[in-house]
């Protein structure tokens, strides 16, 4: 599918014209940079999370997921016991899934076991694919690349989980890592 007019008569990538969340998402956040390990921190876990789901599940429940993951503080959150994660699972206002859960605890605690002057960021820009043509239509955006394969292989090794390829590429386009905005979407150059 090809880049669609949205509301205000502006072509926009197709997906981002399903709701006012999404347009919202897309206009504002999708494949803008993001800097920070804690910003970063919580796209990574919003990510996981919406493995298995749509993202307009986890767009809804973002604030929710803020609030509970204490704004997504990697310290904050890397000192989640038993107590915490019982009460992430009967809070419900977030996904309540154990694995997914305790994951994100789990990467809160490899985030700061990153050696010393290493970030997220660095992990992503080490595996940056090069730039190549703006696809054209929704068809020519793959799930996952070579690249994306690669940053889910150095997360794992460095003790991420639910962080396979295509959780990593989709990081990769939310954070401005790549620009999969389709060549027509007027927010191409945006990032």
């Amino acid at each position: 599918m090809t880049a669609q007019p949205g509301p205000d008569g502006r072509l926009r990538c197709p997906w981002a014209l399903a709701s006012a969340d999404y347009l919202a998402y897309h206009d504002d956040e999708w494949g803008r940079t993001v800097r920070g390990d804690a910003a970063l921190f919580e796209r990574l876990s919003l990510e996981g999370f919406q493995a298995g789901l749509s993202w307009i599940t986890i767009l809804r429940k973002r604030p929710a997921f803020r609030e509970a993951f204490r704004g997504f503080d990697p310290e904050a959150v890397a000192g989640f016991g038993d107590v915490e994660i019982a009460q992430l699972m009967a809070n419900p206002g977030i996904i309540r899934n154990r694995a997914k859960i305790q994951a994100t605890v789990n990467n809160a605690k490899a985030l700061l076991s990153l050696p010393r002057g290493e970030s997220l960021a660095d992990l992503l820009e080490l595996h940056r694919p090069q730039p190549g043509p703006a696809p054209r239509t929704s068809e020519d955006i793959p799930a996952s690349t070579p690249e994306s394969h690669k940053l889910s292989r150095e997360l794992r090794a460095r003790g991420f989980r639910f962080v396979g390829p295509v959780t990593a590429y989709a990081m990769m386009q939310a954070t401005g890592y790549v620009n999969d905005h389709l060549a027509a979407c007027a927010l191409r150059g945006d990032g």
